[in-house]
């Protein structure tokens, strides 16, 4: 196998424990969107399921309803939509869909008038992100209208929710305007005569960081994964977190090449004094960031080695040092950190991105193993 992300579901285990442990009475949604951010979505829901969690998280439609195919019978919230989709198999599926505009709430009428089945529909309200959920002049409109739908027998309101722009920075002044736009929101929600089952606002960094703003539910998306949402703050381990994915490769050539050899595109590297160089088989056709190029680690026979030259779209070149390698030897790219290996922040970090983005941008030619099920 050329490449291969190993994910490790003990961990995606112990991570949702630790997270309901610290949203103590708030019921626990896992997110599991984006291919449950790189790591597999149905394993990873599975393994949430197991340990508690009695949401899931799906941002589209084709997501959630993927997680039914793939035999999910509990609550599933799925938000991101545009006009003109349809609602109808979702709701089919008893699957709780989100309105954040008037459009979305017509949309999702229309459907339930046309499978005959009321829908489980939750209100997103915009608390100043400015992306997604109904403005401030919206949302008295967007209540009184899911009010109507609900009087008329076509829509349960079963959920009212938003979200934080700057959670994972705990001290910043938009948490506090957040929370309190959250509650008069929910004032609203309350003088137009709806009793939503759940009302949540926190994320992982919300869940971790803010205890007022964990309402009835949490959110958690990031943090299951085992990394911090707030790198800044506080690591994944004081956190209590432990990531849940290892890249693993193998070298495919090692070469030895005199000082002042050019590598990769552009000779953006020069070799100091005459150099062992490697050759790992993977590269951003792969997800590998091209902005990680000269700055990230990857783990070779134990000993950080460094990337030089420019990411290409299949391979990278590493600089083997002392290392005594020869091709077919492993390559950790990222881990969990425990044996010295580089982590998804690290390479978040050589990149100037986050976590996020490391894990969930993972193309289609990287296999996924899982381990840690079944006594694995």
């Amino acid at each position: 196998m050329r490449a291969c992300a190993e994910v490790d579901l003990s961990a995606i285990r112990t991570n949702v424990a630790r997270l309901s442990e610290v949203a103590g009475g708030a019921a626990m949604m896992v997110v599991v969107k984006a291919d449950g951010y790189g790591h597999g979505m149905s394993e990873v829901a599975r393994a949430a399921r197991a340990t508690g969690a009695s949401w899931l998280g799906a941002a589209v439609l084709e997501e959630a309803i993927g997680l039914r195919a793939g035999g999910d019978t509990g609550r599933i919230l799925t938000w991101l939509a545009v006009p003109g989709e349809s609602y109808d198999e979702a709701l089919g599926n008893d699957i709780d869909v989100t309105a954040s505009a008037r459009w979305q709430l017509a949309d999702i009428v229309s459907s339930a008038r046309r499978v005959r089945r009321r829908a489980r529909l939750q209100l997103k309200v915009d608390t100043g992100l400015a992306r997604n959920g109904a403005s401030v002049d919206e949302w008295p409109l967007l209540l009184a209208a899911a009010a109507d739908a609900q009087d008329r027998g076509e829509a349960v309101v079963t959920g009212v929710w938003s979200h934080f722009a700057c959670a994972d920075e705990p001290d910043h002044p938009a948490n506090d305007s957040q929370e309190q736009n959250f509650r008069s929101a929910l004032a609203d929600v309350r003088a137009a005569g709806l009793d939503p089952e759940v009302t949540h606002l926190a994320n992982s960094a919300g869940t971790l960081l803010r205890p007022s703003a964990r309402f009835d539910l949490v959110r958690c998306g990031i943090a299951v994964y085992g990394l911090s949402p707030a790198p800044r703050t506080a690591t994944a381990a004081e956190l209590g977190l432990r990531p849940a994915m290892t890249l693993r490769t193998r070298l495919a050539a090692v070469r030895q090449v005199p000082a002042g050899q050019g590598v990769s595109y552009g000779w953006t590297h020069e070799t100091p004094r005459p150099s062992s160089l490697g050759l790992v088989p993977v590269g951003y056709g792969d997800g590998i960031p091209r902005h990680a190029s000269n700055r990230a680690h990857v783990q070779i026979g134990g000993v950080r080695t460094p990337v030089v030259g420019q990411v290409c779209m299949d391979q990278i070149v590493v600089d083997l040092g002392a290392v005594d390698a020869r091709p077919g030897d492993e390559v950790v790219v990222f881990g969990a950190g425990d044996l010295g290996e580089p982590t998804a922040q690290d390479w978040a970090d050589a990149a100037g991105t986050i976590s996020y983005e490391i894990v969930s941008r993972l193309g289609g030619r990287i296999a996924r193993r899982f381990v840690g099920q079944d006594g694995q």
